[in-house]
């Protein structure tokens, strides 16, 4: 579980709420159903307009990532990789092949059977490669749609803002109307501007840095798996694979 992002969204919604009290506002003031359908609404359909639905679906897959990110242990994996270096040198490639089939995670699955197979170190850097940069170019694209999200929520929250002054003025003949209506067309605004600032782009932020980490971590596995099929002395390729460990 990701404490900071928790967190993030606790002190975000304690800062909104605890303010419009401190403002002298009440919490039933922040609640309006028609900024709201006008700001959520109008932001998924906007989104909707320009992401294809594969990449739509794959967002909503990813956000868990932002609570619980997917498991990266370098160093644990770094520690396999010298082991598969070491039985490689003792029993050949094919002594891998048992290494392969209780392999759960498909990435690491596909290096080690390619492995096995004999693939030629140039072939196996490009097959994995490949897997590698579409697997990056779709989970980042997945990540923008939140960035979409909160360039799209605060616009809406101007326009749900100005219609409701629309019905504002509709109400000039009666003051008593006038601070109610002027307060709940703000709301929109609000629920725009903090989704966007409290929830979306921190989200893709989030989610963009999870990618990138777990593509360097990709990375550092290809590259000790073409240092295996180079037949590299196994503590060579542990000095080099410990490059890639950050923090």
């Amino acid at each position: 579980m990701d404490i900071l992002s928790m967190a993030g969204i606790l002190l975000g919604l304690v800062a909104i709420l605890g303010g419009a009290v401190a403002k002298g506002s009440s919490l039933g003031a922040l609640w309006n159903l028609a900024a709201f359908v006008i700001v959520i609404i109008g932001t998924l359909g906007a989104t909707l307009v320009q992401t294809r639905a594969p990449i739509f679906l794959h967002a909503f897959k990813i956000v868990p990532w932002v609570f619980m990110p997917p498991s990266l242990n370098p160093r644990s994996m770094i520690v396999r990789i010298v082991e598969w270096s070491h039985l490689s040198r003792k029993e050949g490639l094919l002594g891998l092949e048992d290494q392969s089939e209780v392999e759960t995670d498909p990435f690491v699955r596909k290096g080690l059977q390619l492995l096995v197979d004999g693939t030629e170190p140039l072939a196996l850097r490009q097959i994995l490669e490949a897997d590698l940069d579409n697997r990056e170019a779709f989970d980042l694209q997945g990540a923008k749609v939140f960035e979409s999200m909160g360039i799209y929520s605060p616009t809406l929250g101007i326009i749900g803002a100005v219609m409701g002054l629309m019905a504002v003025m509709q109400n000039l003949a009666d003051p008593s109307k006038l601070g109610h209506g002027i307060a709940a067309a703000f709301v929109a605004t609000i629920y725009g501007v903090g989704l966007a600032n409290l929830l979306f782009l921190p989200m893709y932020n989030k989610l963009k840095g999870i990618v990138q980490a777990r593509t360097n971590y990709q990375t550092m596995l290809l590259e000790g798996l073409i240092a295996i099929a180079e037949g590299e002395n196994p503590r060579h390729i542990e000095n080099k694979l410990n490059g890639f460990i950050q923090g």
